[in-house]
């Protein structure tokens, strides 16, 4: 059904998406390639929501040229107004003969552009490398198709499976590239988030640093009893959100005149309701949350299905078993209990080994 010559041209529609990483949100990282006689006469990438679409940043490059050309879309072209016009108009109004899209839209607003391209005569093909593009945008297709983001757990720790010595000293278990890297998923994530355990103990900004970015994902702290403190340095600069479980006024109008916005969410055990928070966070155009909490707050997670993937960095030493594990998980009795998970990649990151994994 498809030639290598599409391949390619997908491949291209989708490194155009890719430069979209860390500014599209909420919006899905889309690419366009228009093809006519064998050769790109225009090209574009969605750069930030409200922005052009990548559609119609090609055709804008392509002109006339776009007329009986070939359309090569990393994600089905959009079918409604929102803050733009309809891509599937604009392809149809250009005069394109074929549309190839890699996935159709999980938004069910604005799918239907195939059917609308196919009605005006426009050959319409989708499944091309589609699931290399899931992955760029499998926060969005997330929270479109399970009402919550994609959760990330980045964790820090020594061979031996320890983040912090047990007075709580951990930076830094990993070196300089790790640290980086570990910015660069921050940064193509909506949220960061983490517990009052880990702002208390290392007081951290949690913001992007180590690589470029036009934004700052917002931060989310989880703090049960509403503990942060008025002049922790997470609240300096950039949009904070704080889930309590309980409702202090005093702490409340300290925390907000800081610019922190509190969301009271409690479980009957008196704790944050986790996955009642990813849904408010997927409510609020969340795509992909980005974790570093420490381990109480890590096996919370785990145990409550509110982790997706993590990212691990293991570093070339040993802290021994009085320090602090990854995940805090209660005890099992036989293998079975176990969390099963699926190594997806493992990579050296300068002197440190990176291990992606799914649950």
């Amino acid at each position: 059904m498809f030639g290598a010559l599409d391949r390619d041209l997908m491949g291209r529609a989708l490194a155009l998406a890719a430069q979209g990483l860390y500014t599209t949100t909420p919006n899905p990282r889309v690419g366009c390639v228009i093809v006519k006689d064998g050769c790109i006469v225009g090209e574009g990438w969605h750069e930030k929501a409200g922005g052009p679409h990548a559609e119609v940043a090609a055709l804008a490059q392509a002109g006339e040229a776009a007329r009986g050309a070939t359309a090569y879309v990393s994600l089905e072209p959009c079918n409604h107004v929102g803050r733009t016009l309809p891509c599937s108009d604009a392809l149809v109004t250009a005069g394109v003969a074929r549309v190839v899209a890699a996935m159709r839209d999980p938004n069910p607003e604005a799918r239907g552009g195939g059917e609308r391209l196919a009605a005006a005569g426009i050959a319409f093909e989708h499944g091309l490398l589609e699931e290399a593009a899931r992955e760029l945008n499998i926060g969005f297709v997330s929270r479109l198709t399970r009402d919550r983001p994609w959760v990330r757990m980045k964790i820090a720790a020594s061979l031996d499976g320890r983040t912090a010595l047990a007075n709580g000293q951990s930076q830094w278990i990993t070196g300089a590239e790790a640290r980086r890297d570990g910015h660069a998923w921050r940064a193509r994530a909506c949220a960061v988030l983490t517990g009052i355990g880990t702002v208390k103990q290392d007081n951290p900004r949690l913001d992007v640093r180590e690589v470029a970015t036009t934004r700052q994902p917002l931060r989310v702290v989880i703090d049960s009893r509403l503990e942060t403190p008025a002049n922790a340095r997470i609240l300096d600069g950039g949009k904070v959100l704080i889930f309590c479980a309980g409702d202090d006024p005093v702490r409340r109008e300290a925390l907000e005149a800081r610019g922190a916005e509190i969301c009271v969410l409690a479980n009957p055990s008196g704790k944050v309701d986790l996955p009642a928070m990813l849904a408010e966070l997927a409510r609020r155009g969340t795509n992909e949350v980005h974790v570093e909490g420490g381990v109480k707050l890590n096996g919370s997670l785990v145990r409550e299905g509110c982790v997706d993937e993590l990212i691990v960095y293991l570093a070339p030493s040993l802290l021994g078993d009085s320090a602090q594990g990854m995940v805090g998980l209660a005890a099992m009795s036989a293998l079975d209990e176990r969390v099963a998970l699926k190594i997806r990649g493992v990579d050296r990151i300068g002197g440190d080994i990176r291990i992606i994994a799914r649950l």
